[in-house]
């Protein structure tokens, strides 16, 4: 995809601060000297087969990238392919209703859209947000001696995967479920209490993915594998090799920049596997490292402190 975006004709305004010229999450373009508008979208088909929780997973994840850039959702467009005939329209209902409880969550308004026919349903949401231009949070700005925190529990491929094949715990299915719906908005307000070099959201890349697009070309990251949170079940199906198709393009296009220094394949799985609706990935200044750490605990959110960034190495990862 980045040799066909590097053909496109190229175009100049010192107001588009954020473009498809870097890897960060959304476009950012400033309107004022106080106002700058955030613009993303992202759509998928289904991995549930519940139609509900398929429209809170997209949703969420939808607007998970204006928080990891550091905005405030305020509008969002349903963009939706259904099938004619071959499916009940009360699913698709559903999936709307889904969708518009999670933009309500997040303080946004929901505007409109557009629908078009598909074979298999899809959906998914264009969403804008706005961040005062000195306040916007990159992908990369991480410096060496920062230490990295991970949001939510890593494994919902894995578990969704094998919850379609009858093959995992309705319990491990139930905590995936939960993590996908539940919104980046709170994690991300107590970061921005932070002196925050860089965040991103953890989704198909997995988070070592998203991790080699937040040190690329400046720095490398050291993860402990013992402080990785993940779901036990996703962990137990990733030991019996069940594993996702997601995973395996992840190790084939990431491995050659990762150093494993540890002998556990399950691990190494849970670290390819690609998240739907996953949590932040957040660099901080070691010395506000606890402070944080305090922050989450005492508002009930799932973080960890997983690493630390440090000078270039010439693995991009190294997993310890």
């Amino acid at each position: 995809m980045s040799e066909i975006l590097g053909g496109l004709p190229k175009q100049f305004d010192p107001n588009l601060l954020v473009g498809y010229d870097s890897s960060d999450d959304a476009a950012v373009y400033q309107v004022s000297p106080d106002v700058a508008v955030i613009q993303t979208t992202d759509f998928f088909p289904s991995m549930v087969k519940d139609p509900y929780d398929f429209g809170r997973i997209a949703a969420t994840n939808a607007l998970s990238d204006v928080y990891s850039m550091g905005g405030k959702v305020i509008t969002a467009l349903n963009l939706v392919g259904y099938p004619d005939n071959t499916q009940p329209l009360d699913n698709l209902a559903q999936i709307l209703k889904g969708g518009a409880e999670k933009v309500l969550e997040a303080g946004g308004v929901l505007a409109g859209g557009h629908t078009i026919r598909q074979s298999k349903p899809l959906y998914g949401l264009a969403v804008a947000g706005v961040v005062h231009p000195d306040k916007i949070v990159t992908n990369n700005g991480c410096k060496p001696g920062d230490a990295l925190i991970a949001t939510k529990k890593l494994g919902v491929g894995i578990v969704t995967t094998a919850h379609n094949k009858n093959l995992i715990s309705q319990a491990a299915f139930d905590e995936a479920i939960q993590f996908m719906t539940t919104l980046n908005k709170y994690a991300a307000e107590i970061m921005l209490d932070y002196q925050v070099t860089a965040c991103t959201d953890i989704t198909g890349f997995g988070i070592l993915g998203h991790m080699i697009e937040m040190v690329e070309d400046h720095a490398s990251a050291v993860v402990e594998a013992a402080k990785i949170p993940y779901i036990e079940g996703a962990y137990e199906a990733a030991k019996a090799n069940l594993t996702t198709g997601g995973a395996k393009r992840n190790r084939q296009y990431y491995e050659d920049q990762i150093d494993f220094q540890i002998a556990d394949p399950a691990m190494e799985e849970i670290l390819f596997d690609p998240q739907t609706s996953g949590g932040l990935l957040i660099t901080v200044p070691e010395d506000q490292l606890a402070s944080i750490m305090q922050a989450y605990q005492e508002a009930n959110i799932q973080a960890a402190h997983i690493g630390y960034i440090t000078q270039q190495q010439e693995k991009a990862i190294i997993v310890k």
